[in-house]
């Protein structure tokens, strides 16, 4: 482990793609398949057979739209009313137009979906309004499937080199990437006409209640990597204030899936074993009603399925134990947990940023284009929001078919070498020092500071506190942290993208002055909805160097949504006996 490099290798490509994922996988496939004659580069700091949150598989699509289930025009309204009316619908429509497309085409690529015996697709209902959860018997395939087609269409894969920093050119377009091998600390200067960042969510920025680094709800190699890139590239962040915050199983700290288990009928029930919120479909509003509930008299909260059938439970737990966390089944055992026998204990999650569950991420067209031109984003770090796996399949593809069209109507833009130069010498001056603070304790302290001050309810003087903390961290990261092997580099630059996120989630919380999505952004000192001066973007940049927030309004609806339907979330709360 203890090698190092000196050398800096370069290369060309069309379309670079960062993060081997979900999103990205797919944006480099839809590439290469659309310009063969393309090169089309794919990177991963691990390796793309078994990184990204579905390295394990997964259990089903939670937002398939299925022609005869649902159309664009129902999941587009779904998703504006479950995300508070602040959202562009173009990205949403097209998303909702083409997802049945990408079902078909993993399919065809061996991945099953649960039909029924007529050989339709067979849908369940959990959303407030529409029916769109698809369940995947073999999901544990689905990584391996997605492999397969990367080496058919010979996409040109790079595991083990971490990206760094975008590079963009004179003419402000992009450029290229800079990257660093984890096992040597090589350095590798991509020329790019396009790059696509698809790096994921921010899974490592609260820390779990278990103080377990890498016990988190988001899979622990999303470290923030794609937000920071995007933000010191210079693109616009939206709505960096609407935290991802979940429901999950207490001190296990994966899903609790209510979301797999309502289509069953399993809800989520306080401790007297009653139903308290109409809809388990993931949202700001729901996760404030069980927060609610969960302080209140009658919590805690529970996932109740003891009051289904032995071969229904068996079904879910099929589901449950096999794919994407196998863990779960043997955390239950040792606990002594039956699924028959009582409900399953819940709480709430740590904090991230990921546009999948929420809408927090790069500010994209419905082209994934970000603000930089030549520069995409898609996935859990692009700000479509409720994304969930497929949408990450679905604008990858978007991504990367457009990047292609791109990348051959365009030259390479020029960049300033010293900018590599620069770069080098911020990576790898953690290897300078003889001695320092290892990067763990660095990420510890970040992270213990964000659950400490920046955890819902928010309190202004505990966000001011945290920006004061984050800066002395700052001054730590950059002045005494110390890598000893390239193994702890890729762990510091990690840490240097959490104290990055956690600068912007305090910065962009402290700009919205509102209360909005429930508890994603629950503001004790403005505990009020703002539809007057806040139903619009927030946007995050850098200017000279520090962070800038400014509003952008929302783009005109393509779908309509009367105020009504807009209020239909803050109606789930179920009245209890007193």
């Amino acid at each position: 482990m203890n090698v190092w490099s000196d050398e800096i290798a370069q290369a060309d490509c069309e379309v670079l793609v960062i993060g081997g994922g979900t999103a990205g996988p797919m944006a480099a496939y839809k590439a290469k398949t659309k310009n063969p004659g393309a090169r089309v580069v794919l990177l991963e700091k691990a390796n793309v057979k078994r990184s990204g949150a579905i390295c394990m598989g997964m259990d089903g699509l939670n937002n398939a739209v299925i022609p005869g289930h649902a159309t664009p025009e129902q999941y587009t309204r779904e998703i504006t009313i479950a995300n508070d009316g602040i959202c562009d619908q173009a990205p949403v429509y097209k998303y909702a137009q083409r997802c049945f497309e990408i079902i078909q085409e993993l399919d065809r690529f061996g991945i099953r979906f649960l039909k029924d015996e007529t050989g339709d697709y067979d849908v369940k209902k959990v959303h407030h309004n529409g029916t769109y959860v698809l369940p995947m018997p073999n999901g544990d395939t689905v990584k391996k499937a997605l492999y397969r087609q990367l080496r058919r269409a010979q996409v040109l894969i790079s595991n083990r080199y971490m990206a760094t920093r975008l590079l963009t050119g004179h003419d402000s377009r992009i450029a290229g990437a800079i990257a660093v091998n984890t096992r040597t600390a090589q350095f590798l200067v991509i020329r790019a006409k396009t790059v696509i960042l698809c790096l994921g969510a921010a899974g490592r920025l609260g820390l779990p209640h278990s103080g377990y680094l890498f016990g988190t709800y988001e899979n622990p190699a999303n470290s923030g990597d794609g937000y920071a890139m995007a933000y010191h590239g210079g693109a616009a962040l939206a709505n960096l204030e609407c935290f991802q915050i979940n429901p999950l199983i207490k001190d296990y700290n994966g899903p609790a899936c209510a979301y797999v288990a309502g289509p069953f009928g399993a809800y989520t029930a306080n401790n007297e074993g009653r139903r308290f919120i109409e809809c388990d479909y993931w949202s700001g509003q729901m996760m404030l009603e069980f927060y609610n509930e969960l302080q209140s008299g009658k919590g805690p909260v529970f996932l109740k399925l003891d009051h289904l059938a032995g071969e229904t439970i068996g079904e879910i737990e099929n589901i449950l134990h096999r794919v994407e966390r196998p863990s779960r089944g043997r955390f239950h055992e040792r606990r002594g947990t039956n699924y028959r026998e009582r409900m399953v204990e819940m709480h709430v999650s740590e904090i991230g940023f990921c546009s999948g569950h929420s809408a927090s991420g790069v500010f994209v067209d419905e082209f994934a284009r970000t603000t930089v031109p030549g520069l995409y984003a898609a996935g859990d770090m692009a700000n479509v929001p409720h994304n969930y796996m497929l949408g990450a399949f679905t604008n990858g593809a978007v991504a990367g078919e457009h990047a292609i069209d791109l990348a051959a109507q365009v030259d390479f833009a020029a960049f300033d070498d010293g900018d590599v130069t620069l770069e080098r010498e911020r990576v790898l001056a953690p290897t300078r020092r003889e001695d320092g603070i290892p990067p763990n304790q660095i990420e510890y302290k970040t992270r213990r500071f964000v659950n400490d001050y920046l955890q819902p309810p928010k309190v202004t003087r505990k966000y001011r506190i945290a920006q004061e903390r984050f800066g002395e961290i700052r001054e730590d990261l950059e002045g005494a942290m110390v890598a000893r092997d390239p193994h702890e580099l890729l762990r510091a630059l990690e840490a240097s993208s959490i104290l990055d996120c956690a600068e912007m989630a305090a910065t962009a919380s402290l700009f919205r002055t509102e209360s909005r999505w429930g508890l994603y952004h629950y503001r004790v000192d403005h505990p009020e909805r703002d539809d007057l001066n806040w139903r619009c973007h927030t946007i995050l940049y850098k200017v000279d160097g520090v962070m800038a927030c400014e509003k952008r309004a929302i783009a005109p609806y393509v779908v309509p949504v009367d105020d009504r339907e807009q209020a239909a979330y803050r109606r789930q709360r179920i009245p209890q006996p007193a």
